[in-house]
């Protein structure tokens, strides 16, 4: 084959692979499905270790993005189901319930999810939760798109939860 023909053969294959490009469904600077939730950030991530039972995790949801984001579930391995939890003043008293709605993480904003207030109540701990250890957390949004996150297992003393599904639930924080 000539040094012409190869050329030709190369300019050919360049020229087709520009083609396939341009008629691609998928442009590389086209955000990706439910990119403004991939960039929810969790901040300082910590779950309450626990051998069974009830525990919750906690850190800072931060919303970098221009619109609001709702996050409407929670899930991990270690537990058989976890509520979206907040907690209020009821009767004078701290009472934890699950949140209608889902939290909304406003827009260029956060939410701090703690002790005594918004939290992932993990209600069924199937997998003992140690201090040091790595719990990966899925968020599901309103939208569908999902975040995952680690948290570390700390020990920690307060928030005795006592939780009955259907009423308000009682805390002591310590």
């Amino acid at each position: 084959m000539s040094l012409r023909n190869h050329g030709l053969l190369a300019a050919g294959a360049l020229l087709v692979l520009a083609l396939a490009a341009c008629g691609s469904k998928e442009s590389p600077t086209a955000p990706a499905s439910g990119a403004a939730q991939a960039s929810l950030v969790v901040k300082d991530p910590w779950v309450k270790t626990a051998k069974s039972g009830m525990s919750a995790a906690y850190g800072t949801v931060v919303n970098p993005t221009g619109k609001d984001v709702v996050v409407v579930s929670a899930a991990s391995a270690v537990s058989a189901m976890i509520e979206l939890h907040e907690t209020t003043t009821v009767d004078g008293k701290m009472a934890m319930r699950p949140k209608e709605g889902g939290f909304v993480i406003p827009a260029n904003g956060s939410n701090e999810f703690k002790p005594g207030g918004d939290h992932f109540m993990l209600m069924d701990v199937t997998t003992e939760v140690k201090a040091g250890d790595q719990v990966t957390f899925t968020l599901t949004l309103q939208d569908g798109g999902t975040v995952r996150f680690t948290a570390l297992g700390k020990d920690f003393a307060g928030g005795n939860e006592s939780y009955r599904p259907g009423a308000p639930s009682s805390m002591t924080m310590g």
